[in-house]
């Protein structure tokens, strides 16, 4: 299987451009906000856009959940695709994606600057936030069975005899996220995960600060850490399995992307060997 990748950030319009980016790719399949979707058809997944809040919307769409990956593997190798187009909003999202699926790298990358204007992007990104609505690749009689939130408009009138137009296959809906408000993630929700996973890991003695700095040009976070480690541990072993469950429980509980992760050693402490193991027994 070929995988070709449409990279754009949220609400500008990817949804909307993706059936003819996969029929100019000459891409089978398209898999957007946790769908996958065949043609006209809806063949496995659960719509992101069906999720309360935007964070489990973005665990939804990354395929987080084993049960719901494991059915869109089934389904792909049980549908005979070939070419497979992938919708993100970041090269990070692909990767995940890619691997969740176990589907092979993208061969191709699309970014939604190389096939709109500035204009047509801006234009979108303010019909996003004006009305809170999104667009799903599928007709709506197709997606109606997979979403219980609310369709914001019929692309065609489903009882006229017209016959439909090249590109009317989607729906416009809007998700019960676009319409609760803001959420915000504070700093120090992202200092207590940390310092819980300090206290459960052995050879770290304290951490004495941290501070997250936000990417707004990237939409991640960088986050700096300072921590007194045990007297006689391997510093960097002990310091890199830090950086990976920082990286790993951040980005699961919140959904934010961890684009860094700095952790400085300030000094050590030299208490008591029994000291050290008794984080493993709690």
């Amino acid at each position: 299987m070929k995988v070709v990748a449409f990279v754009g950030p949220s609400g500008t319009g990817k949804s909307h451009r993706a059936i003819g980016i996969a029929h100019k790719n000459n891409c089978d399949a398209i898999i957007d906000d946790g769908l996958l979707i065949k043609g006209t058809k809806i063949l496995a997944g659960t719509s992101a856009k069906n999720e309360t809040n935007r964070i489990q919307a973005v665990k939804r769409a990354i395929f987080t959940e084993e049960d719901h990956a494991e059915a869109v593997r089934q389904a792909l190798a049980g549908n005979d695709v070939r070419r497979l187009l992938i919708l993100a909003t970041s090269d990070n999202m692909i990767e995940k994606i890619v691997k969740r699926l176990e589907l092979p790298e993208p061969e191709k990358t699309v970014y939604i600057q190389q096939i709109a204007s500035k204009q047509e992007i801006k234009k979108a990104k303010q019909a996003r936030l004006r009305d809170g609505k999104h667009i799903v690749p599928v007709p709506t009689v197709e997606l109606k069975p997979h979403f219980t939130g609310y369709f914001a408009d019929l692309p065609y009138n489903l009882f006229s005899k017209q016959r439909k137009k090249s590109g009317e296959d989607r729906s416009i809906v809007r998700p019960a996220f676009s319409y609760y408000g803001k959420l915000l993630i504070s700093d120090y929700a992202i200092y207590d995960i940390i310092n819980l996973i300090a206290e459960k890991m052995m050879g770290i003695d304290k951490v004495t600060g941290i501070k997250v700095r936000r990417r707004a040009e990237t939409k991640g976070i960088s986050i700096y850490v300072d921590v007194v480690l045990y007297y006689g541990v391997k510093i960097f072993e002990v310091t890199k399995l830090f950086q990976h469950k920082i990286k790993e429980k951040v980005e699961y509980m919140t959904a934010m992307q961890v684009k860094t992760i700095n952790v400085s050693v300030r000094s050590l402490s030299v208490k008591k060997q029994e000291d050290f193991y008794v984080k493993r027994t709690k």
